[in-house]
């Protein structure tokens, strides 16, 4: 197959004939891309080289690029490009070429086994990948033919060569095979063929690998094919012998990584737990490596104890319940067990000491699950052997989340921290779901720990252990109910006696304290232990996070018990804020804590505290509005908005969050009277009013004021009804100014709230008017310089309750003075978006206002006047120009104009179809009727025109059939 002008591929293989493709010319491309220093002709050289890979000239400038005198990138190329034709144009191979092909491939990969490593590979992967798109009928016996053609006497090539490179052939068959583009029915037939062919290869490797004078670099090399061999899922008891001398091989320092690879894969099988016999046989090899693996770790040899450690966790953690399942072998499977727990507690910090311990905590869960799912009796004899194992897991884990000293913890990189902390978190989830299995006495025991640990006088205190068993309580605490542990109040009472002198010691007590916030909403006398506690803290910023968000907790569990202690969280908490102690978003949280303990308190008491809470912002943003716009006064601007629309998030003295727990609540009488959050803000709204017109044209600021107003409305609801006009009134100046996508999803809120209420309906409806109507500008203008305005005003227009007010009392769309055909042009536009969340938002108001059509004149009218232009949009869609994700949106659309306009639908679609290559060149008419025919028939259910959508999508797209389409 030297001359290749004739070979195929020449037909089909898809690269223009212009481009000359000569081995001159890949060579130069070769050097552009290796040596050229300007990235762009690089990239060039990049780009005309996988043209030139996969054009009819590539069969016969690979061979070329081959020869002896070039240079290994060159003949990379050359290989890499007869893996490419043959993987992906074998099609065009006539069958009576594959002989010579194969021939040429032999000659070619005798010679490399000498030669370049690299070039070797890429001529084994492309052999293999002919040897598979001929199996099993053009070539049964390929693995075979492989191994005796290599085995040759008669061969060049040093015995040691040949060896080599057959096992580098070997190796890459099995991984080609798994990345292979063979079609489901020929993958089924070729892995069986391979299955078979493992009787032509296992016993090579065990001859190789049990032979004393084997070089090292073959027995590297046979493990590794072994390797890639097993995850064909061969039958594990085929490989008993491989595996153990891969165990054997495990002495071998240079051959432990790669013996370490072939054991896990080979134990990890899905396969591999119907073979307990040939599983119960390696529990002994595995329980052998228990002096290696404390040698390992007594010389501080991380890369051993990993491996072996990776090796007795695949066996435990794969085959924990076939393992369980043999009661007569109980206690080697403990031993196992053990083993492993000796490697979760392999002595060190992780990650810098040891980096073994992660490995392990998976296990636990899977020997848990298993033990928990067996039947009654067995459950029971297995909870009795296990249960002493957990609570001894539960000490390891602790010892683990341990702390190192200060000293040491400073030369931590800020990496090795964030993965302790990360590993910390891990050990908290396993703490948790452990707790399922030994219960309440897990806290019990706990508790007793630390009760010892903060009483006895005989051991030198450390504040490492109080801090992971306060750790262990808290993992448990935030997710498990514990309001009914006994030990709870013990703990509670033994916190302020622990003497806190370290910053992470701290941060646990406060989240411990915040995670038992549920329990203290039960037992208020107890919040006096603790309060004191929090609050101290807060004046510290290296205790930020841990206080703010614990006193959030406090305050919105025990609100009701609070009331006394509210005037010294108040006062504590502006001390806080006024020396700026905090960061923003702590600062924020702070002021949701303190939103939660004002709802509680008596009105007058609320009006109060707000007083002496906002008035210095309230000041302080007085004088920033005088001031000429800059950046630090925008920042002081935001902030100062984002504390009081924090405050007022929680602030709800209707307490409607409550409604859903019951009316057994301790609520207070419902106040009489304005809300003071409404006081408030119209005390305030004069101010607001002056910072806007200094600020209106800045989106930070605008966003920030509606963020005030808009986390209001969705606190107080109904009682933020004397705000609507004024607040109506200054969104449609704000919109008309300049317009912003905040104001618009401000106004959406208000029409959630209020459009159905008739006394707020003449404001609410003029604002909605005003709004279309800018928007409307807008979209005449240009809509795609203002993506965020289309979408807010999409959802907007989609919005629930508008339309049901809309089905109920349709003024808006009654009303002479809205556009409506402006509007359903404008939804039309927007669903051409590139914006998926915009084009949903447009369909969505598509699917509710096509079933007025026949209720509503106005909307009637436009829909029979431009309804033509809403369909070619949405075939236009189907057709190819948005997203496949987004089908369903547009198949709604189709369903709405069936039901509801089927006689301008049935002549519209097939007018719109009508044109060629309409919306996609690839559909011939027959299948455009198909599709309209199937659409207009369908009049009932949704889910089926939703099918039909998609595969017509697919149809336009040239996807259908294709393998491509499974992912969707």
């Amino acid at each position: 197959m030297e001359r290749r002008e004739e070979q195929p591929g020449a037909a089909g293989a898809g690269a223009a004939p212009a481009l000359d493709f000569t081995v001159e010319n890949v060579e130069k491309a070769l050097h552009q891309l290796y040596y050229d220093p300007n990235i762009e002709n690089k990239n060039l050289a990049q780009k005309w080289l996988m043209q030139a890979q996969v054009s009819p000239q590539a069969w016969h400038f690979s061979w070329q690029l081959l020869q002896p005198d070039k240079v290994p990138e060159i003949q990379y190329f050359g290989a890499s490009a007869l893996h490419i034709k043959i993987s992906r144009y074998w099609s065009d191979i006539p069958t009576d070429q594959y002989e010579s092909l194969k021939a040429q491939l032999f000659t070619q990969i005798t010679r490399f086994a000498s030669g370049s490593k690299i070039v070797l590979t890429r001529l084994c992967v492309a052999l293999a990948s002919l040897a598979l798109s001929m199996m099993p009928d053009a070539w049964p016996c390929a693995v075979a033919d492989m191994v005796r053609l290599f085995q040759a006497e008669d061969s060049p090539v040093d015995g040691q060569g040949r060896c080599l490179a057959l096992l580098e052939l070997l190796t890459v068959l099995p991984e080609e095979f798994q990345t292979s583009r063979l079609p489901q029915y020929r993958k089924g037939l070729v892995r069986t063929s391979l299955a078979v062919e493992c009787g032509a290869v296992f016993p090579l490797l065990e001859q190789l690998l049990q032979q004393p004078s084997s070089p090292s670099c073959v027995r590297q090399k046979v493990l590794k094919c072994f390797s890639s061999w097993v995850q064909l899922e061969v039958p594990l008891q085929d490989c008993e012998a491989l595996i153990q001398a891969a165990f054997a091989a495990l002495q071998d320092s240079e051959l432990f990584d790669s013996s370490v690879e072939a054991i896990v894969n080979a134990i990890s099988q899905p396969d591999a737990q119907r073979y307990v016999n040939t599983l119960l046989k390696l529990i002994p090899l595995v329980l052998g490596l228990q002096e290696q693996l404390r040698q390992a770790v007594q010389n501080g040899d991380m890369e051993t104890s990993h491996g072996i450690c990776r090796i007795a966790v695949a066996l435990g953690e794969n085959h924990s319940r076939a393992l369980l399942d043999q009661v007569e072998h109980w206690q080697s499977f403990l031993a196992l067990v053990n083993m492993i727990m000796f490697c979760t507690g392999i002595p060190g910090h992780y990650p810098v000491n040891e980096t073994t311990s992660s490995l392990t905590l998976t296990f636990w869960y899977t020997l848990q699950d298993d033990i928990l799912s067996f039947e009654a009796e067995k459950q029971a004899v297995y909870q009795q052997v296990y249960r002493p194992v957990y609570f001894q897991l539960v000490d390891v884990l602790l010892h683990k989340a341990q702390f190192p000293s200060d000293e040491e913890y400073g030369f931590w990189s800020s990496d090795e921290k964030e993965q302790f902390r990360i590993y910390r978190v891990d050990i908290s989830d396993t703490l948790m779901y452990v707790y399922e299995m030994l219960g309440a006495e897990l806290l019990s025991n706990l508790y007793d720990k630390l009760g010892r640990l903060l009483t006895s006088s005989e051991e030198p205190y450390s504040w490492q252990h109080t801090e992971a068993l306060l750790y262990g309580f808290q993992s448990i605490a935030e997710t498990i109910d514990v309001n009914y542990s006994d030990v709870v109040p013990g703990l509670i009472g033994l916190i302020p006696r622990i003497s806190i002198s370290n910053v992470q010691l701290a941060d646990t007590v406060m989240f411990t304290i915040g995670a038992l916030s549920e329990w203290l909403a039960d037992h208020p006398v107890m919040i006096n232990s603790v309060l004191p506690l929090v609050l101290h803290a807060l004046g510290n910023p290296e205790l930020s996070v841990s206080s703010v968000s614990t006193l959030k907790k406090i305050c919105r569990e025990c609100k009701y018990d609070l009331p006394p202690y509210a005037a010294n969280i108040v006062a504590v908490s502006q001390d806080v804020l006024m020396k700026q102690i905090h960061k923003t978003s702590q600062c924020m949280w702070l002021m949701q804590a303190l939103g939660f303990l004002l709802s509680a308190l008596q009105v007058e008491e609320i009006l109060k505290n707000l007083h002496s809470l906002i008035s210095p912002y309230i000041q302080q943003l007085e004088k920033l509005a005088e001031e000429i716009p800059n950046p630090s006064n925008k920042l002081a601007i935001v902030h100062i908005l984002g504390l009081l629309s924090n405050l007022f998030t929680t602030l709800d003295i209707s307490h409607h969050e409550d409604d859903h727990e019951g009316p057994e609540l301790r609520k207070l009488p419902v106040p009489q009277g304005p809300n003071p959050v409404v006081v408030v803000l119209q005390q305030v709204f004069q101010l607001i009013q002056k910072v806007l017109s200094k600020w209106l044209n800045d989106a930070q600021v605008v966003e920030a004021v509606c963020a005030i107003f808009e986390k209001s409305v969705k606190t107080l609801l109904d009682d933020f009804a004397p705000m609507v006009p004024q607040l109506c009134e200054m969104l449609g100046r704000m919109y008309s100014t300049i317009p912003q996508a905040s104001a618009l999803d401000l106004t959406r809120q208000l029409v959630h709230i209020f459009a159905h209420e008739p006394a707020h309906f003449p404001p609410i409806e003029a604002l909605f008017l005003l709004v279309t109507s800018v928007t409307l500008t807008l979209f005449q203008q240009g809509p795609r310089d203002h993506p965020d305005i289309v979408d807010s005003f999409m959802q907007l227009l989609a919005q629930l309750h508008l339309l049901q007010a809309l089905k109920r009392k349709p003024d808006l769309f009654l009303c002479e003075r809205l556009d409506v055909k402006a509007v359903f042009q404008c939804a039309v536009l927007a669903l051409k978006f590139p914006e998926a969340p915009t084009v949903k938002a447009s369909c969505g108001f598509f699917t509710e206002l096509l079933p007025r059509c026949g209720e509503v004149e106005s909307v009637g009218k436009v829909v029979q006047e431009d309804g033509r232009m809403l369909l070619i949009a949405v075939l236009e869609a189907i057709g190819g120009q948005a997203s496949r994700s987004l089908m369903d949106c547009f198949a709604d659309i189709l369903f709405a104009l069936n039901k509801h306009c089927f006689s301008l639908l049935s002549m519209w679609i097939k007018e719109a179809l009508q044109p060629p290559g309409f919306p996609s060149a690839r559909l011939s008419p027959e299948q455009k009727d198909t599709f309209s025919q199937q659409i207009l028939r369908e009049r009932v259910n949704k889910r089926r025109v939703k099918e039909m959508v998609k595969e017509f999508t697919l149809l336009c797209r040239g996807l259908h059939g294709t393998d491509y389409t499974a992912d969707y």
